[in-house]
This record gives C-alpha cells, sequence and structure tokens, in this order.
C-alpha cells in the first residue's frame, strides 16, 4: 500500500500554515528530500527560523516528533529508489501463482483502486494551472520522458500537435537536444515525465529551464521525480501493480484529463487547427 508522499502532503497544507512554518515548508520542498536528513537546527537555520518552528512544522504533518518524521522520510526514499528487480526480489508473493480469474480479479482490485486515488488526489489548482500553460498559444511545448514513460510524452505530445502549434519532442541526437535547450526562454514550457528510478537528464532539463524562465509541467509518481523541485506544476500519480513494473495506467488517466481539458479551453481553435490539419494530411495523402 502507497502512502501520500511527505512533499505533496507539505505543498497541499502550504495555504494553512503560519508565515514561518510556510517558510519550512517551501525550503524543504526546495531542497526535498536531502535537507529533511537533517537536524532540525540545521533545516531551522536554512529557512530563517527558530528549532521550535521547525518542530511546530513537523507536529502539523502529523509526526510525533523529529525522529519520527525523518523515520518516515527514509521509508520514502528506500520506495522511491526502488527498481523492478529490488521490488522482484522483495515482493511476498507473485500474480503469476493466480489463476487466469484470479490475477484478472486482483489487477482490477489493484488498478481501480489505484486510479480513483489519482484522479481523487489530483490538485485543482495544479490540474487548471497545466492546462492554461499547455492551452497557452504565445507558449512552445516541448516534451520529454523516461525509459517507459517517454510513450506517455508521445501520447500527449501527438494530441497537442493536433490541437495548437508549436509542439515539439526534445530530440536524442545530442547537438539537436543542446541546440533545443540552448534556445530555451521565458516563452517555453517542457513537459517532463518521470518515474522512479528517477533520471538524471529530465532534472538537469528542469533546472536549466527554471533558470532560463521557463515554465515546467512534471508528471511524476506519489514519490515525486527531484525534477518536481523546479516545477511549476506537479501532477503525481499512483502507480500500484501486481508486476514489479510500475503502473503507467492511473498516469494516462491524468494525461487524458489534461487532453478534455485543453480541447474545452483551446475552443474553436483547436477545432480550426484539427480542420487545417486534416486538410493537409489528406493533400499528402496521409488520410
Amino acid at each position: 500500500m502507497l502512502h501520500r508522499p511527505l512533499a505533496d502532503d507539505i505543498r497541499t497544507r502550504l495555504g494553512t500554515l503560519s508565515p514561518a512554518e510556510r517558510r519550512v515548508a517551501r525550503t524543504l520542498l526546495a531542497f526535498y528530500p536531502s535537507l529533511g536528513f537533517e537536524t532540525a537546527a540545521a533545516i531551522a537555520e536554512r529557512a530563517g527560523v527558530s528549532a521550535p518552528t521547525v518542530l511546530r512544522f513537523v507536529a502539523r504533518l502529523g509526526f510525533t516528533g523529529f525522529p519520527d518524521f525523518q523515520a518516515a522520510l527514509r521509508r520514502e526514499l528506500d520506495e522511491r529508489n526502488a527498481s523492478p528487480l529490488s521490488l522482484y526480489e522483495t515482493a511476498q508473493g507473485s500474480a503469476l501463482s493466480d489463476s487466469t480469474d484470479g490475477l484478472v480479479s486482483r489487477t482490477s482490485d489493484v488498478l481501480s483502486g489505484a486510479l480513483a486515488t489519482t484522479l481523487a488526489e489530483i490538485p485543482p489548482h495544479d490540474l487548471q494551472s497545466a492546462i492554461g500553460l499547455l492551452s497557452d498559444r504565445k507558449r512552445r511545448v516541448t516534451l520529454l520522458g523516461g525509459r517507459f514513460t517517454h510513450l506517455l510524452a508521445q501520447y500527449l505530445g501527438l494530441h497537442l500537435m493536433q490541437l495548437r502549434r508549436d509542439v515539439r519532442f526534445l530530440p536524442d541526437r545530442d547537438v539537436e537536444r543542446t541546440a533545443v535547450l540552448a534556445a530555451l526562454g521565458r516563452r517555453d514550457v517542457v513537459v517532463v515525465f518521470d518515474y522512479r528510478r528517477y533520471e538524471e537528464n529530465n532534472l538537469a532539463v528542469a533546472r536549466l529551464t527554471q533558470e532560463n524562465g521557463g515554465k515546467v509541467v512534471v508528471f511524476t509518481d506519489a514519490w515525486l521525480s527531484p525534477a518536481a523541485t523546479h516545477a511549476e506544476v506537479v501532477l503525481s500519480s499512483r502507480v500500484d501493480t501486481l508486476s514489479p513494473y510500475d503502473s503507467l495506467v492511473p498516469t494516462l488517466a491524468v494525461v487524458e484529463t489534461v487532453v478534455a481539458g485543453l480541447v474545452t479551453a483551446l475552443g474553436t481553435d483547436a477545432h480550426e487547427h484539427m480542420q487545417h490539419s486534416e486538410d493537409v494530411a489528406r493533400r499528402i495523402h496521409l488520410v
């Protein structure tokens, strides 16, 4: 059973915290998760508050004390660093031992639960912000993913290309990739799909985008990609599954939710763009 990630919990509580506690929260998020393993005094110094403020903040999160907070952070770090191999080796029982009926039933239970939880936990503000950024026709959208999640980046990107202009995938070849990243500016939106085990390249791209004034949208898992530190919008999904491989089914549902929002946000412009694309495709005999 996956628990709500600490970073996600901290984000959702920002509006309920005192100004001093909010400084603690933002400092922890900016250096998540490494800063959480420092002493309360060290966190307080970094945030410019007192050590008792850090302890009050930890209590707000529901922990009985600072050691309890750090123990939870350690457990979360172990989970977020898990590989398919380690998940396979530590699995209690195997779905492969089920009958076909049992496998289908258990899969239905796990995936439907993960899907329902993911959709219920989408922060409305982040969803609206994602739709707003991706539907802004003055912005250029660049997408990238990881080992498996590049498939989802392509899925979202191909839909975007049918709805609006100025959409591209980050190239694979070094010279082309460097040229695209070197040209990033304030009108750019970079969409990153990054799931455990997180990829350094995705973190570097998110950081570079933010440094150049662009906006970053991160699709990630419950433990949050390090790239989320540099994101304007973070959309996290559960990854519960029977196999050692994290499920991307809930993320696909979030992507399709965003696409539905984009169709509404772009309105007649989307229809006109689709019509023009269809006309071009017919002229070059693609349809």
